[in-house]
């Protein structure tokens, strides 16, 4: 049988993780920024959630959270937006690849 893909819920989690940060921290505009994503991450195609899963799943899981935890702070800071929550997915995954290879 094959593992299921990464929930919607879990990577919605991420968005609501660093929008918590950016409300402890008083950033507003990081905030609202995060929060637009995590509510466009219902809309994440399920293919490219099963990509994710797939790609992921053949790396070590420090190595994805040191591809992932910079994106996400770009987002923090400002230096990095995005419209969609697919957006971010897909530039996670040109990154992984860049890693990789």
């Amino acid at each position: 049988m094959a593992k299921p893909s990464v929930s919607r819920d879990a990577f919605r989690g991420l968005f609501a993780f660093y929008a918590a940060k950016a409300h402890h921290d008083h950033n507003g505009v990081a905030e609202g920024r995060l929060l637009k994503l995590f509510g466009s991450s219902d809309h994440i195609p399920d293919r490219l959630l099963d990509l994710w899963s797939s790609r992921t799943e053949l790396i070590d899981p420090e190595a994805v959270g040191k591809i992932m935890s910079p994106l996400a702070h770009q987002i923090l800071d400002g230096d990095a937006q995005y419209n969609h929550a697919s957006d971010f997915l897909h530039r996670l995954l040109r990154e992984l690849d860049r890693d990789v290879h």
